[in-house]
């Protein structure tokens, strides 16, 4: 199949999946566009049977903000009309699905169909979608798409109570390449970069949004440090960085932090780290808790969205309430100075997403949705 993938290419969930994604198909032999306004942050630009396609987007002084859902829209007929694409995958709803049904129609007017598939992520649904300025038109791209799926099943379920959708939502949840993500054999050669002979790794991965809470982090942190001797690695960035260099600043306890910023090998990073933290807010996935998992690194998480359908408590991670940071702070030095139970649960978390995570048993998932949907456009065109 020839396919076009769109996403927001930043650093977070969503862009990461579907660059993955597409990483993935092409490894399977077919062709995938991206098109985007910039590079996604996970593509090299030399993967076999990737293609990138930038969309430029007018700066003309008339217009107060830049159309970009319409450039999108343009640059989407043009690349799917000049590379014979079969169908468009978007992934977040907003703007994407409206651009996509824009070019589908576009298309449509020269004789040409093009179906388009949207993939909803999370804040598409549960922040941005339910703003009364973007629902009906995000109710409106989602029931217009040729095929839609959720990457959990408590987004799907929240996705028809707030929106009351008529058109399918097919489950198909976030994966990770098992292969990529997994134990290092060099693991404690490579953690003398972070930390000292005898201390534990602690570590979070986000865009440092509200809604990651990573001041919570810090708090959780300093509470495991005063009884165990650790690092915490802090990877990303975003607007709440500062907020957690201020407090781990009044806490005392910048010595024991590392804020590496933006990594794109977090597959490298992660399997030095004995505990992942996740205290966030609202999670409709929790991707970096599954790419944790498959590295035999637990992840102490909070109980919301989807993630304990990803993380069973007690057995591969554990879940406590949103702001529970001294439960959570607990709960950490409990595993880590319990080495047996912290590895049992390093295990069960490797062998639940081999069982059900990796991009071996999600991409076909994918591909036969692919299949579905053109064959149920041929048969109504």
């Amino acid at each position: 199949m020839k396919i076009g993938i769109t996403c927001y290419p930043t650093y977070g969930g969503s862009g990461v999946v579907a660059t993955e994604l597409g990483i993935e198909l092409a490894a399977n032999g077919h062709q995938v566009h991206f098109i985007t306004y910039s590079q996604p942050f996970r593509l090299t630009g030399r993967e076999k049977g990737v293609f990138y396609h930038e969309v430029p987007v007018s700066n003309y002084p008339l217009f107060e903000y830049p159309p970009y859902d319409l450039a999108l829209a343009t640059r989407m007929s043009e690349v799917a009309e000049y590379y014979e694409l079969d169908l468009l995958h978007v992934h977040y709803a907003i703007p994407h699905s409206v651009s996509a049904l824009l070019a589908r129609q576009m298309l449509a007017a020269r004789g040409r169909h093009l179906p388009f598939v949207t993939t909803l992520h999370g804040t598409d649904i549960t922040l941005v979608g339910l703003d009364r300025s973007y629902l009906p038109i995000t109710r409106f791209g989602i029931e217009e798409s040729d095929g839609v799926t959720s990457i959990s099943q408590y987004l799907k379920d929240k996705t028809l109570e707030e929106f009351h959708i008529q058109n399918h939502i097919e489950v198909i949840p976030n994966f990770v390449n098992c292969d990529v993500y997994k134990p290092r054999k060099d693991r404690e050669a490579a953690r003398a970069i972070y930390a000292s002979p005898g201390e534990k790794i602690l570590i979070h991965l986000s865009n440092f949004r509200p809604v990651k809470r990573v001041t919570d982090v810090v708090k959780i942190f300093a509470g495991v440090v005063e009884r165990v001797p650790s690092r915490l690695l802090l990877v990303g960035d975003g607007p709440d960085r500062s907020s957690a260099e201020y407090l781990a600043h009044n806490l005392g306890i910048q010595d024991h932090i590392s804020f590496l910023g933006k990594q794109e090998s977090v597959n490298e990073l992660l399997p030095l780290a004995d505990l992942m933290l996740m205290p966030s807010k609202l999670e409709s996935f929790g991707l970096a808790a599954l790419e944790a998992m498959a590295c035999k690194v637990p992840t102490i998480a909070t109980n919301v969205g989807g993630v304990p359908e990803l993380i069973d408590d007690g057995v591969t991670g554990r879940l406590f309430p949103v702001g529970a940071t001294d439960a959570m702070a607990q709960a950490a030095i409990e595993l880590l100075t319990d080495e047996e139970k912290l590895q049992a649960m390093a295990n069960a978390g490797r062998a639940s997403a081999q069982a059900r995570y990796c991009s071996s048993q999600i991409i076909p998932l994918y591909e036969r949705y692919y299949e579905r949907v053109l064959n149920k456009g041929s048969r109504t065109a």
